[in-house]
């Protein structure tokens, strides 16, 4: 399996290369998909050059990224498109290795409910065989290094490439079973963005899954692990805390990333739901607004973890997939990263029901992007409300997308445990439903 990931490291590094060469890559910098306010290339170049003049980087309203990425360019700025190519060869690697080991552990779980008698006597074509996922995590890498919206995250120097990155080790630590390592990397991707702290959820069910402990709320070792892991984590991240206070002996950019992130002052035009709602909104309703917008991607936790507290890996999907959909500052990077995991549901597609309709409605999307900004900027035919439509009708693509998948994996779920072929009292076929 080495070989053909190296075939596919060189063909993902060989088009990034190009791609830097070429005349796109200026065009491709400045297009609000791939770029946002919090994670822009030039913004980032714009707090290099407050840096090196002894000013905050921080002081006005345009840096709005981490210290310890202005700090690691600060060292690499010659090198950033060798940074930004070696950061997604390497987040694909650590997907490659993570969904290695996760096959792994689906394959040893289906054979113990095989042995226990826990599966239906009709699902042996439900049964995912060793053949069919040997190839799931080469599929995975291929998914996220040639997927048009990382080539074009990477090609724009954004740094939602980071963000992607540190998640996957998150997750390539967290399926090892390194608690350590998990709460580490949870905690730098909280520092770097917010929203993954979301991801606190799936990591836990999924570690007190590798150490057989209860999910029980009267269980002590189920609290005692709890707390050892957001004891980590909390600790983790208040050292990254620490340690951007001590490069900058300043605490001017928490307001300036996470008041940022929160707040969100910047309605520059992007793929997500917030700009264009609070450009038209009363200054006096927008705090109570941003609250309900912000909700989203925390509400959606507590009840996917009780409703998939058995199958962490899927609820870690869905809950990257909600934070790519209503962050505040979203691009196509972020969106990218899920969509990566879709070869791991692959036996899943037989009981999708609007796979194509939707995968047509988000390409054809993508491609209207351009289309209606060029319209509204540069021909002046069109107006805000054009770009808005495309970028509702992308995002309830995407929320429809997960909805399927969820639907799709709960029907198989259930299918299992009671057989394919349902029948009523009465003896005729019964039909499921999801409610």
């Amino acid at each position: 399996m080495a070989a053909p990931l190296v075939l596919v490291v060189l063909a993902a590094v060989t088009v990034r290369a190009a791609l830097y060469r070429s005349s796109l890559a200026a065009f491709i910098a400045e297009r609000v998909e791939v770029a946002s306010p919090l994670n822009a290339w030039k913004r980032v170049v714009e707090g290099l050059a407050l840096l090196d003049l002894g000013v905050s980087p921080y002081s006005g309203a345009i840096f709005h990224e981490t210290p310890l990425i202005i700090y690691l360019f600060h060292f690499l700025i010659e090198y950033a498109e060798l940074v930004f190519m070696i950061t997604d060869v390497l987040t694909a690697v650590a997907l490659y290795l993570a969904i290695q080991d996760f096959n792994k552990v689906v394959f040893k779980k289906q054979k113990l409910l095989i042995e226990l008698d826990k599966y239906a006597p009709d699902v042996a074509e439900l049964i995912q065989t060793p053949m069919e996922m040997h190839y799931i995590p080469l599929k995975v890498a291929l998914f996220y290094l040639l997927n048009p919206y990382t080539v074009m995250s990477c090609v724009a120097k954004s740094t939602c490439a980071i963000n992607n990155s540190v998640i996957a080790f998150f997750i390539l630590a967290t399926i090892k079973g390194s608690a350590f390592l998990s709460a580490v990397f949870l905690a730098l991707a909280t520092y770097q963005s917010l929203y993954p702290l979301t991801l606190f959820a799936p990591a836990l069910l999924y570690l007190l899954q590798r150490q057989f402990i209860p999910v029980k709320l009267k269980s002590k070792s189920f609290w005692l692990y709890t707390m050892q892991y957001a004891s980590l984590y909390l600790c983790s991240l208040v050292v990254i805390i620490c340690l951007s206070f001590f490069l900058l002996n300043s605490w001017d950019f928490i307001p300036s990333v996470y008041g940022f992130i929160l707040s969100v002052p910047d309605l520059t035009p992007n793929i997500g739901l917030f700009w264009y709602f609070f450009a038209e909104m009363f200054e006096h309703f927008s705090l109570f607004f941003v609250c309900v917008f912000q909700i989203n991607v925390f509400f959606y936790t507590i009840p996917l973890a009780i409703k998939l507290k058995e199958h962490p890996v899927f609820f870690l999907f869905v809950q990257l997939a909600i934070i790519s959909i209503f962050k505040s500052y979203p691009t196509v990077g972020d969106v990218a990263l899920y969509m990566a995991f879709l070869p791991v549901w692959s036996h899943l597609y037989r009981f999708l029901r609007n796979i194509f309709i939707l995968s047509c409605v988000l390409i054809f999307c993508s491609f209207l992007f351009p289309v209606l900004w060029h319209l509204w900027i540069y021909a002046g035919s069109a107006n805000s409300n054009f770009y808005y439509a495309i970028t509702l009708t992308f995002n309830i693509g995407q929320i429809l997308l997960v909805s399927d998948y969820f639907y799709a994996f709960l029907r198989r779920e259930y299918y299992l445990t009671h057989g394919l072929h349902l029948t009523r009292q009465d003896g005729t076929e019964a039909m499921l439903v999801l409610k």
